[in-house]
């Protein structure tokens, strides 16, 4: 279980100005709130609350936030009021319990039917402090880690609403990297052979396939180079999730996927961005009807990337993603890294606002 001074020094990596008597009050309130509770899988229940908090903080996230992290479950599993919390804390930390005590309320029964409409209800109850639902992403992120405590029927009953809720919700936010790790935890709960199996085989590619990527990501990053482009290539493999997916949705095999394999393209500049491109469709033949501008148009969640398929070595086809590291960083961590930005005064070609939410 985290320390109370590992909390602080987490927070403090990213913001050396961080309040570090408002996280040990927050780390000591809750932890004699929650007493000797413990969670299913016999551990202390504090330490659950901890492990959302250390979410947040490799989002980069704000004190209230992380504070109210610590406190979430205090007002719905404790003695503890939201009087009290705003009395010791701050009106703004008690707004954000109670948002997430209202949310934790809300009946959210898993049909995808209702999805459309589940999902409206999770909007309309945080409009007020998005961060509400940031909280409430890393909380179901740490259920879903330690899922394997629970007995089945409510094992699958979790996994099936975190992929008709809570894994397009991340999407939606622009929150890829955890919308991806919620997607392969639900996979692993509900199709646990198809997990293991499509796991098993991206292993198994990887190790046959690993002198071939470092061979596009060192030709690649050269030949930018030899355009004045610094940049820097990084090659990774589909999830298990998107490669159930796609099989299911194509009706294919596993060997019968051509384009297991992307590649990342960080540059400095948005004209690097479309440089880089030029250097990639002369390098290697472009697959017609794949190539899609979502720097010149952005998706509703502000994502910016320019996305392009070729023609690699080896016949292989090469999924592309080319972007500046500011526009990286809103894809990976969405709505989160715009606050990061926001707050550190950072700019770069990200263009835009706040990501919208989109409920349709």
């Amino acid at each position: 279980m985290m320390r109370q001074y590992e909390l602080v020094e987490r927070v403090k990596r990213y913001n050396p100005a961080a309040n570090e008597a408002l996280l040990n009050r927050a780390y000591v309130y809750a932890m004699r709130a929650h007493g000797t509770q413990k969670r299913a899988s016999g551990d202390p229940f504090f330490a659950h609350p901890l492990e959302v908090a250390a979410i947040l903080t490799d989002l980069r996230l704000d004190d209230a936030t992380i504070v109210a992290a610590v406190l979430h479950d205090t007002v719905e599993d404790t003695a503890a009021t939201l009087d009290e919390i705003r009395e010791l804390f701050s009106p703004e930390i008690g707004a954000l319990v109670d948002g997430l005590t209202k949310l934790k309320r809300l009946d959210l029964v898993s049909k995808r039917a209702a999805q459309g409409e589940n999902f409206r209800k999770l909007l309309l109850a945080v409009a007020a402090d998005v961060r509400v639902l940031l909280v409430k992403l890393a909380d179901r992120l740490h259920n879903m880690r330690t899922l394997h405590h629970m007995r089945a029927d409510k094992r699958e009953r979790i996994a099936q609403e975190t992929l008709d809720i809570y894994a397009p919700l991340a999407g939606r936010m622009g929150m890829q990297e955890l919308r991806e790790e919620l997607e392969d935890l639900a996979l692993r709960n509900l199709k646990p052979e198809i997990y293991a199996t499509i796991d098993q085989r991206l292993t198994d590619l990887s190790a046959k396939s690993e002198r071939l990527v470092e061979s596009i990501e060192h030709d690649l990053t050269a030949k930018l180079a030899a355009q004045g482009i610094k940049a820097v290539v990084t090659g990774r493999q589909k999830r298990p999730y998107s490669i159930s997916a796609k099989m299911e949705r194509k009706s294919v095999a596993f060997e019968q996927l051509s384009d297991i394999f992307g590649f990342r393209v960080v540059v400095e500049t948005l004209a690097d961005c479309y440089g880089a491109l030029g250097v990639v469709h002369t390098s290697w033949p472009m697959v017609p009807g794949r190539y899609k501008d979502y720097i010149s148009t952005p998706k509703q969640n502000d994502y910016r990337s320019i996305h392009t398929t070729v023609i690699g070595p080896k016949s292989q086809r090469v999924e592309l993603q080319i972007r500046t590291a500011a526009m990286d960083e809103i894809a990976e961590y969405g709505i989160a890294a715009h606050a990061h930005y926001k707050e550190s005064g950072g700019k770069d070609d990200i263009g835009g606002g706040h990501p919208r939410l989109a409920t349709e």
